[in-house]
C-alpha cells in the first residue's frame, strides 16, 4: 500500500488517483508509454475539512470520496506514481456516472 493512500489532505486540499487513459485509440493503434500524456481525470481518494474563510467560517467542500473528476493539465503536485494533491479551486468539474 503506497503512503499517499493513508493521507488526509488539510483545509481545501483533494487527494486524487489518476485514471490513466487507454492504450489504444479507437482505430487500434496502441500508443507507446513515452508519447502518452498524463491523464486529467482521477477519482477522489480524500478531501480535506474545506476552506476557511477570514472570519473563520468553514466552507464545506463540494467534491466527495469517489467522485470522478477532470482537472487541469498542471494541476496539483505529484504525490508518488499515480497520486496528486490539489486544491479543490482547480478542479473543473465533476464527471456523471
Amino acid at each position: 500500500m503506497a503512503l499517499f493512500e493513508k493521507m488526509r489532505p488539510l483545509y481545501d486540499r483533494v487527494l486524487v488517483q489518476r485514471i490513466e487513459s487507454e492504450d489504444k485509440t479507437p482505430g487500434g493503434i496502441i500508443i507507446p508509454d513515452a508519447a502518452k500524456e498524463k491523464a486529467q481525470t482521477g477519482k477522489v481518494v480524500a478531501v480535506g475539512q474545506g476552506r476557511v474563510t477570514p472570519e473563520g467560517a468553514a466552507i464545506p467542500m463540494q467534491v466527495k470520496v469517489g467522485d470522478n473528476i477532470f482537472f487541469g493539465k498542471y494541476a496539483g503536485t505529484e504525490a508518488g506514481n499515480d497520486h496528486l494533491i490539489i486544491r479543490e479551486d482547480e478542479i473543473l468539474g465533476v464527471l456523471e456516472k
